[in-house]
């Protein structure tokens, strides 16, 4: 390899990286993409979004079986969890992704290289094996999508048995008695619901005074009352200050997060879940001169090049939301502007989901955003509650909220709560992409009955006009 001149050398085979490779290669670029994994798809593929999805369709599932078909005049009896089939099923989709990605790279002729990838020199990368050998691959261009790590939290040490990061989560030995989660963001949510639904015992440690801190607020404190009444608990304002492993459970000791008395929680298993850190170390960047802002994420300009000619950088080790499809869009782009065309990202709508049950759905500006920005606003909102497609299916928990431009009428956002939101939400990205009304959103047709209705309705309800509400 080490005579082998490439076009472009992508470290990293997560979505970023691996999108970024089969566009160039598409472009007519010679390709090369560098992973340390055995398997390509990086975190999300492997131990994130993939297997986490696979858990929660297949809880979803046995949840709905034991406690709710008899709603429907389904009479089920003996439910049982088959734990092994259920992880059995996660591993399998699991190995159907990473496969896939395989195929793609023989399909678009992208040269596959196995190892650790660090930047020697503008131009070159260093690859270290398994082994500890090394070889250099020659490149005009670099692009950095290393992703993220788990971050850590100081008292409380991982060890992926009896505390967990969200790789440890996915891969539990049996359901926990008690699961005690440090963190109420989108990771912590999903898998605690996960473990919930299959009989654990869930709480949920937040420091900050909500769970879902950056989503809209009246949606994250729907969302906690909802998940309240499934069964899960929630400590919130409060800081974990330590994590002792005792024999086969876990103390954990805790206090307000403004200061005071200190107590003590009981857990069979802890999972850490304060959210991810770019990954960005032991690449290189500093003897090559890449620059990297307070929180080590790599400064880049709006078309990925980093302050070196000939290396690039995107996904979670850049500035933004550590979102798959958010790298992948930034890999499109990327590889683009390289091959001489121009690019573009309309961050504003980069939808973002909790796949809980309901799931959750935002693009855009929230309530609170606009308010700190003095942009004057209209909101509607419709609830499942109204729905009759949702009322069909017994899950009408949540409602439709959307944000529009006081003037123009320009939607600014959107936020769901609801069965299928993640599904949903891709409209309203299309109208924020556009720059679409919300009159534009309610002059067009909407099927009957479906829960689209509802986006349909909540537009209306921004003129003050719904039908069914």
């Amino acid at each position: 390899m080490a005579d082998t001149q490439f076009d472009l050398v992508v470290i990293g085979a997560g979505p970023g990286g691996y999108v970024a490779a089969i566009r160039a290669a598409q472009l007519g670029m010679r390709v090369a993409c560098v992973e340390m994994r055995k398997t390509l798809g990086g975190t999300c593929l492997n131990v994130g979004c993939i297997p986490s999805k696979a858990l929660l369709v297949a809880s979803e599932k046995y949840s709905e079986a034991k406690h709710h078909l008899g709603a429907f005049g389904v009479k089920v009896s003996g439910v049982e969890l088959d734990f092994a089939g259920l992880m059995k099923h996660k591993d399998e989709v699991v190995k159907s992704n990473v496969t896939g990605v395989d195929f793609l790279f023989k399909k678009n002729k992208v040269t596959r290289i196995l190892g650790k990838g660090s930047i020697k020199a503008a131009g070159i990368v260093l690859v270290t094996k398994e082994d500890g050998s090394t070889e250099e691959v020659t490149a005009k261009n670099i692009l950095i999508a290393t992703g993220s790590d788990v971050m850590p939290l100081p008292g409380v040490t991982i060890d992926e048995k009896r505390i967990v990061s969200s790789t440890g989560a996915l891969d539990l030995e049996k359901v926990p008695g008690h699961l005690v989660v440090i963190g109420g963001g989108v990771i912590g949510l999903e898998l605690g619901s996960v473990w919930q639904r299959l009989g654990a015992k869930v709480t949920v440690i937040e420091y900050l005074d909500r769970i879902l801190p950056t989503m809209d607020g009246e949606v994250s404190k729907q969302s906690q009352r909802i998940f309240g009444k499934q069964g899960i608990d929630f400590k919130l304002s409060t800081k974990v200050t330590g994590a002792t492993v005792e024999g086969e459970g876990v103390t954990l000791t805790v206090e307000p997060a403004k200061g005071g008395a200190a107590e003590t929680i009981q857990a069979d298993i802890v999972l850490v879940a304060i959210g991810r850190r770019p990954y960005t170390e032991g690449l290189g960047l500093e003897a090559v001169g890449v620059e990297l802002d307070e929180r080590r994420r790599i400064k880049t300009d709006h078309h990925f090049r980093t302050n070196v000619a000939g290396i690039w950088a995107i996904g979670d080790v850049i500035a933004g939301q550590m979102l798959a499809h958010k790298a992948e869009e930034e890999g499109v782009v990327a590889a683009e502007v390289m091959a001489g065309q121009s690019g573009h990202i309309n961050y504003d709508a980069i939808p973002g989901v909790v796949y809980t049950w309901p799931e959750v759905a935002t693009v855009g500006k929230t309530e609170e955003q606009l308010k700190a920005e003095g942009v004057a606003y209209k909101a509607g909102k419709f609830p499942f509650t109204a729905n009759g497609r949702a009322r069909s299916m017994n899950a009408t928990e949540g409602f439709v909220k959307i944000l529009a431009d006081a003037k123009t009428d320009k939607v600014l956002g959107a936020h769901i709560i609801g069965a299928s939101a993640g599904e949903m939400i891709e409209e309203l990205c299309l109208a924020v992409e556009f720059g679409a009304s919300s009159e534009d959103i309610y002059r067009t047709s909407h099927a009957h009955p479906t829960l689209t209705e509802a986006i349909k309705e909540a537009a209306m309800a921004v003129a003050g006009r719904p039908i069914h509400m």
